[in-house]
């Protein structure tokens, strides 16, 4: 029984650093680049939703912000392997990425959503009710979340 709670407070403690600390957790060295991006490609191929991923690309093209419902800042981008993504960044949750460039490197982690030109990451933020994995994105090494 007392393992059983060792190994519980374990796990907890973990998912709390996670949340409160994803960078900690959630480091992509470039050598991963390929690994990333193979995994976003079968799940492109899978029409795969509620996938959490991680990944880096290049902004190449910013999209005016959705501001209907919750807005989000939008922007797609290119994956080494030639997938492209769009970002939709809940900026009414988190940060706006600021300033944000086309030809900008991005590292995201959030959710991805199947669509027809590649795919759709959310979830690039913290979740307020603490019930869904922390997101983020990251620009010159700062964090937007």
């Amino acid at each position: 029984m007392k393992k059983l709670l060792l190994i519980t407070i374990l796990v907890v403690a973990g998912y709390v650093g996670y949340v409160q600390y994803p960078s900690w957790f959630s480091v992509a060295p470039a050598a991963e680049t390929a690994q990333s991006d193979s995994a976003l490609a079968r799940a492109f191929e899978n029409h795969a939703d509620n996938v959490q991923v991680q990944g880096q690309g290049t902004v190449i093209r910013i999209l005016p912000d959705d501001n209907d419902g919750s807005r989000h800042q939008r922007f797609i981008v290119r994956l080494d392997s030639g997938q492209t993504l769009l970002i939709a960044h809940n900026i009414d949750l988190a940060s706006r990425v600021s300033p944000l460039s086309e030809g900008d490197a991005i590292e995201f982690n959030g959710e991805y959503e199947w669509n027809a030109k590649g795919g759709v990451i959310h979830w690039t933020h913290r979740d307020p009710a603490g019930r869904h994995p922390a997101g983020w994105l990251k620009r010159n090494g700062q964090m937007f979340q």
